[in-house]
């Protein structure tokens, strides 16, 4: 370990950007760190989805290790003006796109390729046309074996329920999981991010809120399954009786309301299936909100606490806030000893970061990706990329965003995919 920690002190590393096309940028729509997914891989194909200055869905798709995209400019639009409304963009064992955007407490918008790896979307259609009229938060989860997971809020902000889909890559077919995996009890909502690993475990974990205040977040929970989202369990093994409830769910960390405690971060999980969790709070008498990985061992949960920051700021309020620092993403070697938490951070000129952790030791190292700022980009990636090649391909734009939902001007920003090879990983 001191070797290796020596050798990503002072190793180069490749990191090349592809421009794209110009993309809306008046807020931080196209950047927000909960699309599932911004940026796909699908054999030697890449494929991005953005929305235009327009406000238009656009789709791309290009053969990696190229610069060239060919770009799709769709009949549909969104409510831009609404940071909440992103696209996100899942392939099914076919290699048919299958499109979500434009979601914020408001009907489905969905529709898919009309061939495997088109760009063309059919007409929108409903998928179990049931509980889709006040939709948000949309992710696409594929499994091992070629079915695909739909996630999304049911509800409001501080009153809604975590609605789970499976697609059928046989019939073509959704059909309804849980119509309430997560239940709020009228009091509250689950805020979560989940990942797939290696066996087909999906992990889940999530930030309670009582009130759409983004201060009133609360508590860092978990839950798995290990049979494709139907049956769910705790990381000890526990079953847990359906919906989980605050009274019954996992606490992986305890973060009383008021901690700056951020919601909708990312998750990560290592070769053992062992779980990591990326976020930031406050701890009790600090003043600065710092980065975090909460992670499991056998001997139970461990929060590492990633402390260079020194600027102190507030999450109260309702809407998608203006922060200094992006909701980070995360990824993890197989063996659970390293990983790389992706950051923008204003202490740090707001540019793309990364820092490389030494989970064992504490111990990490900050890098910036880029030279210039990205204003209030979040970070999103190509997570079939990074699992077959040990590659990070981000979707990069340099967006604003005013506080509460508001608009910051400026007009379109080049959309660009940011690859980067952390070499020594691969070695």
């Amino acid at each position: 370990m001191l070797a290796l920690s020596a050798a990503l002190a002072g190793c180069a590393h490749d990191v090349r950007t592809v421009d794209v096309a110009p993309g809306w940028a008046d807020n931080s729509v196209n950047t927000v760190v909960f699309r599932r997914h911004a940026l796909v891989s699908d054999g030697a194909l890449q494929f991005i989805a953005f929305y235009d200055g327009d406000g238009r869905v656009v789709l791309g798709r290009r053969t990696l290790g190229t610069t060239a995209w060919r770009l799709e400019r769709t009949p549909y639009r969104g409510n831009v003006r609404d940071a909440h409304n992103s696209i996100s963009l899942g392939i099914d064992a076919r290699g048919v796109l299958h499109v979500a955007w434009d979601h914020h407490n408001g009907p489905l918008r969905y529709a898919r390729g009309t061939a495997p790896h088109a760009l063309t979307l059919g007409a929108e259609e409903p998928m179990t046309g049931r509980d889709e009229g006040s939709v948000t938060y949309p992710e696409f989860h594929p499994l091992p074996g070629g079915a695909m997971l739909f996630l999304y809020r049911d509800g409001g902000s501080g009153r809604g329920n975590l609605v789970v889909n499976r697609y059928d890559p046989g019939t073509g077919r959704w059909t309804r999981l849980h119509d309430n995996l997560i239940g709020g009890e009228g009091r509250r909502n689950a805020y979560w991010q989940a990942v797939v690993d290696a066996a087909g475990t999906l992990h889940l974990s999530w930030t309670w809120r009582e009130s759409p205040d983004v201060a009133s977040n609360h508590d860092v929970a978990y839950a798995r399954s290990r049979d494709g989202g139907v049956t769910w369990e705790d990381s000890t093994g526990r079953k847990l009786a359906l919906p989980i409830v605050e009274s019954t769910a996992e606490v992986a960390a305890c973060v009383p309301q008021r901690s700056e405690l951020i919601n909708q971060t990312a998750m990560a999980a290592d070769g053992a299936g062992r779980p990591y969790i990326a976020t930031y709070w406050r701890a009790a008498g600090q003043a600065v909100p710092q980065y975090r990985i909460v992670y499991r061992l056998d001997a139970g949960w461990r929060t590492l606490d990633l402390d260079w920051r020194s600027t102190p700021f507030s999450l109260s309020g309702q809407g998608t806030k203006a922060i200094p620092v992006a909701r980070p993403q995360l990824v993890v070697d197989a063996a659970g000893r390293h990983a790389l938490l992706l950051f923008r951070d204003a202490e740090r000129g707001a540019k793309v970061s990364v820092a490389d952790v030494d989970i064992a030791r504490g111990s990490w190292t900050l890098r910036d990706l880029t030279d210039d700022s990205v204003g209030a980009w979040e970070p999103n990636l190509d997570p079939v990329r990074w699992r077959q090649a040990g590659e990070l391909h981000l979707f990069v734009q340099q967006v604003r965003q005013a506080d509460g939902e508001g608009l910051a001007g400026g007009g379109p920003t080049m959309v660009r995919v940011l690859e980067y090879q952390p070499k020594e990983w691969n070695e």
